[in-house]
């Protein structure tokens, strides 16, 4: 992983330092972005593992060891906290990096069903997730804390990642393959929408757009951002001043051009809150 990002002993202030976001691809991109809106004066490096994506059909002992090794790095430049914004990496190494590194403020990221279920209860909660995450044990203890609260029904999205690392967001493509998978919940509304995978927010527009106006789609991109800020803050390694807003640096796995254009769209797209 190469970067011109100063090293560790160059840092004399250690509040100026980046933070590191993380994922195996793009997805993680929509938690960057909530990252920027409520800490605009902090410098991010945002790297996608597109090389070993997906992580998804990796095995657990696999995925632990790509991401140490990318937090690793991480530490090697200096960065004062890091976001693994991929539920896969979460449920396999997060647990294990705090061990490591106790001080180090560190999140991860997971299906915002308590958001889901405390702003519907008695109603019906629809979480569109990747196949790994929803036959995951992670997963299923979240499902398990809130099932008396709402009517949780998972709904695996095999396919749907993919339209958003190949760009084809507003693709007519993606729109049919979305008819197809939430057809049931066409003709069966439900009340809300947790979109459980980083990338889902990038698909936003298109759910929209299949399901009408009536369910509210939640995502859990600005609670890990907050959640950050709050570790940062309480590590007193936040900036809450500065002469210029900070800055983003992209880099992939693959060091590819496109992959790289991809996110800078990403970053800029304007998405349909609600």
């Amino acid at each position: 992983m190469t970067s011109t990002t100063p090293s560790l002993t160059e840092y004399k202030d250690n509040t100026k330092r980046p933070v590191a976001v993380f994922d195996s691809g793009v997805g993680g991109i929509s938690v960057l972005r909530e990252m920027v809106k409520i800490m605009p004066y902090e410098d991010f490096i945002f790297y996608g593992d597109s090389k070993n994506a997906p992580y998804g059909t990796k095995s657990e002992e696999e995925v632990r060891r790509l991401t140490i090794s990318h937090v690793e790095n991480f530490l090697s430049e200096g960065v004062k906290a890091v976001a693994i914004a991929c539920n896969t990496a979460t449920s396999a190494a997060v647990r294990k990096i705090r061990i490591m590194h106790p001080s180090l403020p560190v999140v991860g990221i997971e299906p915002a069903v308590k958001p889901a279920a405390e702003r519907h209860p008695g109603g019906r909660v629809l979480v569109m997730a990747t196949p790994m995450t929803i036959h995951g044990e992670k997963f299923k203890k979240l499902m398990g804390r809130f099932q008396d609260m709402a009517e949780i029904i998972p709904l695996p999205c095999a396919g749907l990642m993919e339209y958003v690392e190949q760009g084809k967001t507003e693709s007519p493509e993606l729109l049919e393959f979305l008819r197809q998978l939430l057809w049931e919940y066409i003709k069966n509304p439900v009340d809300a929408v947790v979109l459980g995978c980083t990338h889902y927010p990038f698909a936003r527009p298109m759910i929209r757009k299949v399901l009408g106006p009536k369910p509210e789609i939640i995502d859990g991109s600005l609670g890990t951002a907050h959640e950050l800020k709050r570790r940062m803050e309480l590590s007193g390694l936040l900036r809450t001043e500065s002469s210029k807003k900070g800055s983003v640096v992209f880099r992939d796995s693959m060091m590819s051009e496109e992959k790289i254009a991809l996110m800078k769209k990403l970053f800029t797209m304007q998405i349909e809150e609600n």
